[in-house]
């Protein structure tokens, strides 16, 4: 295989990120809305991700390695994998759940990488090449961590005060206007009708901004981290490893509350992703085209 471009992608429940290198000069970058394979429809991933890859002003990828929520759904990988393939004649594409991204981005080739974005998930890998994933459900089942979770049990606590009589507290009063709505029972209807994880997800500042002063708020920041940190000890135990843990997304590295309660039951021994997980598609992308030589 002739040497050239490499493209990676990081395709998040939130966003996704394109990143064209050669060797170690950027050739082009671009960001998309969220590409969920298992959330959104097929004609919702060709659209976003063709959009995405128009926006891309460079030469073809020689090799791409697209790091995906909703790549452990075979038939999510195989959708992704034949639309990439499709967009990108003659490229060698590879997909991969996103969560192999955040210990490649980290220059890991062992760990364990804890993911909270707009999902929850750990994966983790041995030097040997044993590895794991716990967590990434999806958002209807658990992400327990996750901003979709997050935000759905801070609108059961406003409504379990609203059902009670009792005031909405800064947790109501923070969601409330967030979500646009004006009391409980509209906050429902609203939720409802946000189809995606991720226009959940969007929410969840507001939860954080009301956990310095709401308890209820600061319960369900707790609860997260408590179930972050189970994700953590059950990659531990399966796998036999320690670490090194690599925090990772959007939700986890810039809400410092929902990073202390993870601390706080993990340690603090523990790493921040500095490279952004779509440098860690680029380096796998990388080894990929090495491979076909």
């Amino acid at each position: 295989m002739k040497q050239g471009p490499v493209l990676g992608l990081d395709i998040g429940g939130s966003r996704t990120r394109a990143r064209l290198m050669d060797a170690d000069r950027l050739l082009a970058q671009a960001e998309g809305p969220g590409t969920n394979a298992v959330a959104v429809s097929r004609e919702a991933v060709e659209r976003r991700l063709a959009a995405l890859l128009e926006r891309l002003d460079g030469p073809r990828p020689v090799a791409c390695c697209a790091g995906a929520a909703g790549a452990e759904v075979p038939e999510a990988k195989a959708l992704l994998e034949q639309v990439l393939r499709g967009l990108l004649p003659g490229c060698l594409v590879t997909v991969v759940h996103d969560t192999r991204l955040v210990l490649a981005a980290a220059g890991l080739d062992a760990g364990i990488a804890l993911i909270a974005g707009t999902g929850s998930v750990a994966y983790g890998r041995t030097l040997s090449g044993g590895e794991a994933m716990v967590g990434g459900w999806g958002w209807l089942l658990g992400d327990e961590g996750g901003g979709a979770w997050v935000v759905r049990e801070a609108a059961r606590e406003v409504m379990r005060r609203a059902d009670a009589g009792e005031p909405a507290g800064a947790l109501g009063k923070r969601l409330l206007p967030a979500a646009g709505v004006k009391n409980a029972r509209q906050l429902t209807g609203h939720l409802h009708r946000l189809r995606e994880p991720r226009r959940w997800a969007a929410l969840a500042p507001a939860v954080f901004d009301a956990a310095a002063t709401d308890p209820g708020a600061s319960a369900v920041v707790e609860r997260a981290g408590n179930a972050l940190g189970g994700l953590v000890q059950a990659l531990r135990v399966q796998l036999a490893i320690e670490g090194p843990v690599v925090l990772a997304g959007g939700l986890l590295l810039n809400q410092p509350r929902l990073e202390a309660a993870v601390r706080s039951h993990l340690g603090s021994a523990l790493l921040r992703l500095e490279e952004p997980p779509v440098a860690g598609a680029v380096r796998l992308a990388l080894l990929a085209a090495v491979d076909q030589l």
